[in-house]
């Protein structure tokens, strides 16, 4: 199945924009969890409480993980099951995604999620059943004369990936479409290897993928990940907000839009993703915040969470300080 895509239109981002900050948490699973542990984990995350925290820091959404390296998923897909075979699951028995919702909805809190593009690469099992290869001349590492050592343009050597993206589109859109207008976005990682994978007239390519996202939701929001890239670029017309990964880094911003899509950058308040006490005080945070929203764009704070399900205590704190004052 390939998903095709009409004339392109972009969703509206005003809700984004207006919005102004979020917060982004890595739920992710240890390598070693059996697919057993993994659903006591997923089972045992307290909805609730963390929508109490979101709530108390007057947080308008969040993104969550779906999974990543590990080929643990929060969520059942049915999809992904046929495809990879492995039995007991590694994507959970509970929909963590539609119960988050249900606490995050009445309190007027949205909810985007991540995904990466590419297979989980610590998953033998599933990198080879959805037929995955990786690249070895990412994007972001292009240098200026596009050219790789051997004179051939940056890029040309990576592999098309093509019935993994076929694969990967069926997995994304049964998401999509069992959650509809629940999930107002999608933050796709690790989109390194765009020429060959995804710059093509046919799909699978950007337009599908998009549309693959979009399934459920046409108005859903989509960005793709180049990796982290200083100034913050827009990979494709087919994205609504720039995935803006920074690291280190706190940029200047020129305008809401980058060509077309809608400015949101993301970075972490902990010493690296996920992890640490809070590198940042509250002043620099709140500042950094209202200077990209004089900008008319959209701030991300990625923090720490626990397998329970609640943010670390001086992270929420920090989350209230920017609550208060944006």
């Amino acid at each position: 199945m390939v998903f095709e895509k009409g004339p392109i239109m972009r969703a509206n981002t005003n809700w984004f924009r207006d919005a102004k900050w979020g917060v982004f948490c890595h739920y992710l699973a240890a390598d070693q969890l059996t697919p057993e542990q993994w659903n006591a984990q997923v089972d045992a995350f307290d909805v609730k409480a963390l929508a109490d925290q979101l709530e108390s820091a007057e947080a308008p959404y969040i993104c969550l993980t779906l999974g990543q390296n590990s080929g643990h998923y929060c969520t059942p897909n049915a999809a992904y099951d046929r495809f990879v075979g492995i039995k007991p699951s590694k994507c959970s028995r509970r929909d963590l995604v539609a119960d988050l919702y249900d606490e995050l909805h009445p309190r007027g809190i949205e909810l985007l999620v991540y995904l990466p593009s590419g297979a989980p690469d610590r998953d033998p099992v599933a990198m080879e059943k959805l037929e995955w290869k990786n690249g070895s001349q990412p994007n972001y590492a292009r240098p200026p004369h596009g050219l790789d050592a051997e004179g051939r343009p940056w890029g040309s050597v990576n592999p098309a990936n093509i019935e993994f993206q076929k694969k990967w589109e069926q997995v994304i859109a049964e998401w999509s479409k069992r959650w509809g207008a629940k999930v107002r976005g999608w933050w796709f990682d690790g989109c390194y290897f765009a020429d060959a994978m995804y710059r093509r007239p046919e799909p699978p390519n950007f337009a599908s993928f998009a549309a693959a996202a979009k399934a459920g939701n046409p108005q859903s929001l989509v960005a793709f990940n180049p990796g982290v890239l200083v100034p913050i670029i827009s990979m494709t017309e087919h994205e609504d907000y720039t995935a803006g990964e920074i690291s280190r880094a706190l940029p200047e911003c020129s305008s809401r839009w980058v060509d077309g899509a809608q400015l949101q950058i993301l970075t972490y308040l902990g010493q690296n993703w996920c992890s640490g006490e809070p590198r940042f005080s509250d002043e620099l945070v709140i500042a950094y915040t209202r200077y990209v929203n004089s900008k008319e764009g959209v701030i991300t704070w990625d923090v720490p969470i626990e397998p329970s399900g609640l943010i670390p205590e001086p992270f929420v704190r920090q989350l209230r300080a920017i609550g208060k004052s944006v």
